[in-house]
């Protein structure tokens, strides 16, 4: 791009007063400027560099914005002023994951300082929105279960349940679980034990045996043994081999009660 610029002689000056006209008056001259492509180029690149270090400074100048903030918020949260301490944070928080970081020191504060399980749950989300694989995903998405029901309860005007509260809560359900876990561990083992028992009182009774006295019949000591005559005949079928005749018992015989 080449630019010109003329200059030229005013004819009418020499009308003046004091001053001077000669017979040969000197031609117009012109005079020209030019700026060649490689100098356009040029002042391109270094408006480009300065506009480029202009946006580093910025950055620079905002992050050192963002760690004072973070500090005063962190520093007034350990003082215990939390509404301060609150509004700091808010000060810093913009949609990046440095963002998600403040939503969840938020989140904590109206959790555990504040009881506005409400609020908690908003930044809590936030978090999860902006940097979903976080380092504190896991104990996001816990507190956000907790906090859903706390929500609802606050809604339904019952009363709320601090973080150390629902944490007492939960460990006393753990430790009720493996009470009734152990409990019906230890049902099922007495009842083991009682079906063991049963088996071998029945094993027991199976395997006793009788020695006849004189007088005795079948009928007799089925009587004796089962309080009914009517198991004769399964007394008879267990002595089979020793029994020769079911009427005449031998005196002094060894028979199987089963």
């Amino acid at each position: 791009m080449i630019e010109r610029f003329e200059v030229h002689a005013c004819p009418q000056l020499s009308k003046l007063p004091g001053m001077r006209r000669t017979d040969n008056p000197q031609p117009r001259r012109s005079r020209s400027f030019s700026l060649s492509p490689a100098s356009a180029i040029v002042s391109w690149v270094c408006l480009l560099l300065f506009f480029v270090c202009g946006l580093a400074g910025c950055d620079r100048v905002g992050n050192s914005r963002y760690e004072q903030l973070m500090q005063d918020a962190d520093n007034k949260s350990a003082q215990g002023d939390f509404g301060r301490a609150v509004n700091l944070y808010e000060a810093a928080l913009d949609d990046s994951r440095r963002g998600a970081e403040v939503h969840y020191k938020l989140a904590l504060l109206y959790d555990d300082k504040l009881n506005d399980s409400v609020s908690a749950l908003h930044h809590f989300k936030r978090y999860l929105a902006l940097n979903p694989n976080g380092p504190h995903a896991k104990d996001v998405k816990d507190s956000i279960k907790r906090d859903e029901i706390a929500a609802l309860t606050t809604l339904s005007g019952d009363s709320v349940i601090t973080r150390a509260e629902a944490a007492r809560l939960r460990n006393e359900n753990l430790t009720l679980h493996k009470q009734l876990e152990e409990r019906a561990t230890s049902r099922t083992a007495l009842e083991k034990l009682e079906r063991s028992e049963v088996k071998k009182a029945g094993s027991k009774k199976t395997g006793q045996t009788y020695v006849v006295q004189s007088g005795d019949t079948l009928f007799s000591i089925s009587r004796k043994f089962y309080n009914s005559p009517k198991r004769w005949k399964a007394i008879l079928e267990a002595n089979r081999k020793s029994i020769r005749n079911p009427k005449d018992l031998t005196a002094g015989q060894t028979l199987v009660i089963p």
